[in-house]
């Protein structure tokens, strides 16, 4: 690992100029015109091999208070720029930032010696955090007053906040193996916040002896993220006893193939009775996608286009043990085809309703597409391509945060193969980056 700077690499440093207000000299109405002071900050840009060297680097030569301004993937050349080189982290950083510390916060004896309000801080400092003036009201403009009084005291509300995790960021030096954990989740695409608190309950948790050691620290991470993974298991087939299972969810995801998928394990492997129906009808080739899948394992297949038409299907389909229903793919925007949908499974009177999302989608995006099919009923959740994931960290706020539990996981095009019951351990390991999708 190396610094730029060194002799390996240019210098990345740079001086920025900017203006900020010193003092304010309130004008005849009681507004205010600052003037301004023009102050210098040196920043500078690392590179090392992962995120832990980087903020390494960081802290020995800026100190544990530095801010981290950017952070970046970069990837060097060579042979005069032919050939892509390694894959480095870039991270820009400076040490004339005040600004709160993004690391996890101390423990809750630190924080109380630490938060000291902002009277005492007044009172020990005159001249640092002054108090902001409130506007004085402006004669026949009570509603343009009113509504700068609230900005300011939002302004307020947000400057005291800042003084205060400024000063508990005295107190958040990590020790080094927690730190190392700490930047081991941000390279595995685990959101800031979230790794904060997973770095923050252990640093609460854990005794002091298991601190010092970076794999105990790692077993109880993963006990955590494991034990906040809710599985549900397999389908519950009895012969004799039908049930109707639908899969819905986003276009592209890959809701047909794995119909498919568990069609051929169910009828092949368990040897139940299965039938498929489908009403899939607005994409171009997808009934004969499920028909020709339906030919070659050998099963009975209705096409649905109204609901009145699948309850008359499901009716024919009486004396199996099983039911698979595709849908179409619906916009989780589109509140009509959502609706649409509902009437659907609620004339098919499913017994479950599995959310198929892809792995490779946002965190962000998994959430509200969850939240918006959950007005259909779901009740399960099943991840499709995790053969196509980088990472599986970006996973795991939804995992945690969203009431479905895990149906199954499928990582591949193959039929019946790239499919498995969903376990809370290889999800965690895959999360960790401990195992192979």
């Amino acid at each position: 690992m190396c610094r730029v700077g060194t002799a390996h690499q240019s210098s990345r440093i740079e001086r920025i100029r900017w203006a900020v207000p010193t003092n304010h000299r309130e004008n005849p109405v009681g507004g205010a015109h600052p003037t301004f002071l023009e102050t210098t900050m040196e920043v500078k840009t690392y590179r090392a091999a992962n995120m832990y060297e980087a903020l390494t680097l960081v802290r020995r030569e800026l100190g544990p208070d530095a801010a981290v301004l950017h952070t970046r993937e970069v990837r060097t050349s060579r042979l005069f720029g032919c050939l892509p080189g390694k894959r480095q982290i870039e991270v820009t950083a400076s040490a004339g930032v005040n600004v709160p510390n993004r690391l996890p916060p101390a423990r809750q004896s630190d924080r109380a010696s630490a938060a000291p309000t902002i009277a005492s801080t007044h009172a020990t400092d005159p001249g640092r955090h002054k108090p902001i003036k409130p506007v004085r009201p402006v004669p026949g403009q009570p509603e343009l007053s009113g509504r700068l009084q609230g900005q300011l005291a939002d302004l307020r509300g947000m400057v005291e906040k800042l003084c205060r995790q400024s000063r508990r960021s005295e107190h958040n030096d990590l020790p080094e193996s927690l730190f190392r954990v700490f930047t081991d989740l941000i390279d595995v695409d685990v959101n800031e916040d979230l790794a904060r608190a997973l770095i923050e309950r252990v640093r609460g948790e854990a005794p002091d002896a298991e601190l010092a050691d970076p794999v105990l620290i790692d077993a109880r991470i993963a006990r955590m993220i494991e034990s906040d993974i809710s599985v549900t298991g397999p389908i519950a087939v009895t012969p004799g006893c039908r049930r109707l299972v639908a899969l819905v969810g986003p276009t592209g995801v890959g809701k047909t193939t794995t119909i498919a998928k568990l069609a051929a394990n169910y009828h092949l492997k368990e040897k139940r009775h299965v039938g498929l129906i489908t009403v899939d009808t607005y994409r171009i080739a997808a009934v004969e996608q499920l028909r020709t899948y339906a030919d070659i394992i050998d099963l009975p297949m209705q096409v649905v286009s109204t609901p009145r038409e699948m309850h008359e299907a499901v009716g024919r389909f009486a004396g199996l043990d099983l039911i698979l229903m595709d849908t179409a793919g619906r916009s989780p925007r589109d509140e009509i085809k959502i609706q649409e949908l509902k009437a659907f499974l609620t004339e098919a009177s499913a017994d479950e309703v599995h959310l198929v999302l892809s792995s490779v989608a946002g965190a962000r995006a998994m959430e509200q597409t969850a939240d918006r099919f959950a007005t259909v009923g779901t009740t399960a959740l099943i991840l499709t391509k995790l053969d196509e994931a980088i990472s599986f960290g970006n996973l795991l706020p939804m995992l945690r945060q969203n009431r479905l539990p895990l149906s199954y996981l499928t990582n591949g095009q193959n039929v019946p193969d790239d499919i498995e019951t969903a376990d809370a351990a290889r999800l965690t390991r895959l999360v960790l980056d401990k195992a192979e999708s």
